[in-house]
């Protein structure tokens, strides 16, 4: 029995070949050259900047903010980049506060 993935030999030459050159792309790569920098579909827009201060943490800033500690991980999301572990945040760390 027989099957494609048997082929030593396959030829994919024409694998997106044709997309590539009729989009005037050098070589394959991607064009990414009308896209805007610093924007993101995912980022949460509107909020606020917050600046932590020392003895601050998101439960704490999240209570200040929205009268809610449980929303600290509203802020955290917002900042994941920046805060890889919500216990550890540091004085001077620019934090975005998203809209409640």
């Amino acid at each position: 029995m027989t099957s494609l993935n048997d082929n030593p030999n396959a030829d994919f030459s024409d694998v997106g070949g044709s997309s590539a050159s009729s989009a005037g792309s050098s070589g394959g790569a991607a064009d990414f050259s009308d896209v805007s920098s610093g924007s993101s579909t995912t980022a949460p827009t509107g909020g606020q900047t917050y600046t932590v201060k020392r003895g601050d943490s998101l439960s704490k800033i999240a209570r200040e903010v929205y009268g809610d500690a449980g929303k600290c991980k509203k802020i955290h999301a917002a900042n994941a980049d920046k805060i890889p572990n919500p216990d550890l945040i540091h004085p001077g760390l620019q934090l975005t506060i998203p809209d409640a």
